[in-house]
């Protein structure tokens, strides 16, 4: 029992002896990392507002803002390390070591990374621009250090992991789309007056953008009808809906002028045999 009693009271000394060397130290690189945390945070924010005055994109406002913040943090990481009293040389050896068997195992989502950050300094496209690529496409919402978001006009999102984007065809499109409509005309109509009737139609239409200017031509004379091609600018929001509206234009302002869109026809004859 004296044993025991002994044993705890070098113990509960022990445990003093360590509070009063190293609990010191300990609060003070708690306070360390707890300042670098809102230093780091401010620095980021004023950062923030210093590139927003340089009207840079917004994707590269954030990173850099995050990597500042980062840089902060980790300055004062370093200044708790030292006050424990830990050796840093060893420790950053370690974490040498360590991370090269986290990068192995992280291949992927350091590939991600990379693009990630090819795609932001080289800007091939920006947000609110309309892309196209492997295999989908959609309006640009987000992009981020490991996926970019692509948005769809019946509001689903397609998220693209950045490896999949760098290196690919890429269709940009920007802000603007070009529809890409076909009127048939009748041959014994007057493709003049059609061609007039078109083009008033699509200088009504508020979606229709007039610079760059619409372009209207006969494109092919097919076995039925004279074909018109009408290939109008629009913004990336009215691609739907311009499309919809002016066909149904297009068909009443040929109706009004009583300009034919002709069905296809075939023309079969036979040929008697005589006995």
């Amino acid at each position: 029992m004296d044993e025991q009693i002994a044993n705890m009271g070098q113990t509960s000394s022990t445990v003093i002896d360590l509070a009063v060397s190293y609990g010191p130290r300990v609060l003070a690189a708690a306070l360390i990392l707890l300042a670098g945390y809102y230093v780091g945070r401010w620095a980021g924010r004023a950062l923030d507002r210093l590139l927003q005055k340089l009207d840079l994109d917004a994707t590269v406002r954030i990173l850099l803002t995050r990597i500042a913040s980062t840089l902060v943090v980790l300055v004062f990481a370093i200044m708790a390390l030292q006050n424990l009293g830990v050796e840093l040389l060893p420790l950053i050896a370690g974490l040498g070591i360590a991370g090269a068997g986290i990068a192995l195992a992280l291949q992927g989502v350091l590939g991600n990374l990379a693009a990630g950050l090819t795609i932001i300094f080289t800007r091939p496209f920006k947000v609110g621009e309309y892309i196209s690529i492997v295999g989908e496409e959609g309006l640009i919402e987000y992009v981020s250090l490991f996926t970019t978001t692509l948005s769809h006009p019946d509001r689903s999102r397609v998220i693209i992991p950045n490896r999949k984007i760098v290196g690919e065809i890429l269709h940009n499109y920007g802000t603007i789309r070009q529809l890409g409509l076909t009127v048939g005309i009748a041959y014994d109509s007057d493709v003049g007056a059609a061609l007039a009737a078109i083009e008033d139609v699509l200088r009504r239409n508020p979606r229709v953008l007039q610079d760059p200017s619409p372009v209207i031509r006969v494109s092919a004379l097919a076995d039925s009808s004279v074909n018109v091609d009408v290939r109008p600018w629009v913004s990336v929001p009215d691609y739907g809906a311009a499309g919809s509206e002016l066909n149904r234009a297009i068909l009443q302002s040929l109706r009004e002028r009583q300009i034919v869109i002709p069905f296809p026809q075939r023309e079969v004859r036979i040929l008697g045999r005589e006995s």
